[in-house]
């Protein structure tokens, strides 16, 4: 059996930690059925943002009219788009893959791998396994420390029938078609659904979305919700509300039968059919009950301030652990597991700044608290916040773009202290790393809106949020 100092399960976020802790002398095995890069760079974020700037692109060119210029999309190489990205995508997977097999101290197994035992680890034979270091097929492999970087996966809800008869796609196929849909039904209202929708509906599709909830992407700021699906409503058929409980196949067409909570049904259909109901954890593929791991009742792994789970010497990160899950967070733990996994260390894991985006049309950005969130929290009285709101139409740059009723919205407590900030319009995945940056630093409300912004920008947006809170807001004459 062969022996390791660190065993490293998922080559997404855990390729980082693998490869720095092979730079630092660390004898490193290395496990990923899949392409190094994970969801992430293989079917998530690099490859959907790729398509969506296209997107972004055919959409400015729509909107050129109202800005006097004379333009118009004549035709979209969807195909030639999709498989562009594709190369993009494989390439930079495939150099992730050569630098892994020709580091001395990195035993690199592309092949599937399960937990079989405390700190042991199976990995399939054969298959097309390419196992860098002299790794020998079908072997257990064991070592002092584990970090455990397995990802998520689509989750297809039980409570949808006909899902083993009928024809769908999840985000990891949509990302890959090599012809537009015509109709595309989506099922799901959150941040995969937002982007998607924008995605296929600029390429020329008709879409259609079906939500259990009552905004599209719910979990965010409830005013910044209410905007983009107002503004989703104008471009897309929403059915919000509704709870899809079967879908079906027939004549061609993928239909689906959702229900609101007064048991009333709608049917939708199209000729293709996206479920984007979210992603579970992949902790039942890895066994992790078999080295002594606890998850929660979600199947997320339980881990500390340390990243440690439940099991002497295996640690957790990224999507599997559920801290966040979002590659940039995922990429910041991956900073931790080898300070605490590598090099022994104590280092109780922070989310300096913490912030996301939504890339749909138009864009949302979120840090910190929602407003609902405030409302909920006993800490928390009406009097022990302030709101602050300002629109890119109040800005001189703003004013300039189709920013559809964008705004930002920021969250201040009595002593100043930034709880949330949260924008709707262009760029807000940019903007919101000015508020990240000063919450990371322990700046306050009255920093923000005391710094000298560059006008005319789009910043001057945020900045007018943070002087609406301050009491200094900006003269709109």
């Amino acid at each position: 059996m062969p022996e390791f100092d660190l065993i490293v399960l998922g080559g997404g976020t855990g390729n980082r930690v693998a490869a720095a802790a092979a730079d630092e002398g660390t004898d490193v095995a290395l496990v990923e059925r899949g392409r190094l890069g994970g969801t992430c760079l293989n079917r998530g974020c690099n490859p959907s943002k790729k398509l969506i700037h296209r997107a972004n692109v055919a959409e400015t060119v729509r909107g050129a009219d109202a800005l006097g210029v004379e333009a118009s999309v004549e035709s979209v190489d969807f195909e030639g788009i999709v498989d562009d990205v594709r190369a993009t995508i494989r390439e930079t997977a495939e150099a992730k893959a050569e630098r892994a097999r020709g580091h001395d101290n990195i035993a690199f197994y592309q092949r599937e791998g399960r937990f079989v035992d405390e700190r042991t680890v199976e990995v399939d034979a054969g298959g097309g396994a390419d196992s860098g270091g002299g790794a020998d097929d079908g072997e257990r492999l064991t070592a002092e420390r584990v970090v455990l970087a397995g990802g998520s996966r689509p989750m297809v809800p039980d409570a949808i029938d006909g899902t083993a008869e009928t024809e769908f796609l999840t985000s990891d196929e949509a990302l890959w078609l090599s012809e537009c849909p015509d109709r595309l039904v989506v099922v799901g209202g959150g941040y995969i659904a937002a982007e998607l929708s924008h995605f296929f509906s600029q390429m020329g599709a008709d879409v259609v979305i079906v939500g259990h909830a009552e905004l599209l992407v719910d979990r965010e700021d409830s005013d910044v919700a209410e905007r983009l699906t107002e503004v989703y409503r104008e471009k897309h058929e929403l059915h919000l509300g509704y709870s899809a409980t079967e879908i079906a196949e027939s004549d061609g067409e993928k239909r689906v039968t959702a229900e609101d909570e007064d048991g009333d049904e709608i049917e939708v259909a199209g000729d293709r059919l996206l479920l984007a109901t979210g992603r579970r954890p992949n902790t039942d593929t890895w066994n992790v009950s078999a080295a002594g791991i606890e998850t929660t009742e979600e199947g997320l792994v339980e881990t500390d301030e340390y990243l440690r789970t439940s099991a002497d010497g295996v640690y957790a990160i990224g999507d599997i652990a559920g801290n966040y899950m979002f590659k940039h967070s995922g990429d910041k733990e991956a900073e931790y597991a080898v300070e605490n996994a590598v090099r022994g260390a104590e280092t109780p894991v922070e989310y300096p700044g913490m912030a996301h985006a939504v890339f749909g049309s138009p864009q949302v950005a979120s840090l910190g608290k929602t407003e609902g969130e405030l409302e909920e929290d006993e800490d928390f009285a009406d009097d022990e916040y302030e709101v602050g709101t300002f629109a890119y139409d109040d800005t001189a740059l703003g004013s300039a773009l189709d920013d559809e009723g964008g705004f930002a919205k920021v969250l201040v407590g009595a002593d100043g202290e930034v709880l949330g900030c949260h924008v709707v319009g262009p760029e807000a995945s940019t903007l919101i790393h000015e508020v990240s940056t000063a919450v990371a630093a322990g700046a306050d409300a009255a920093t923000v809106a005391e710094t000298i912004h560059v006008h005319p920008a789009l910043s001057e947006v945020v900045q007018g949020a943070f002087r609406e809170v301050c009491d200094v807001a900006p003269s709109r004459i």
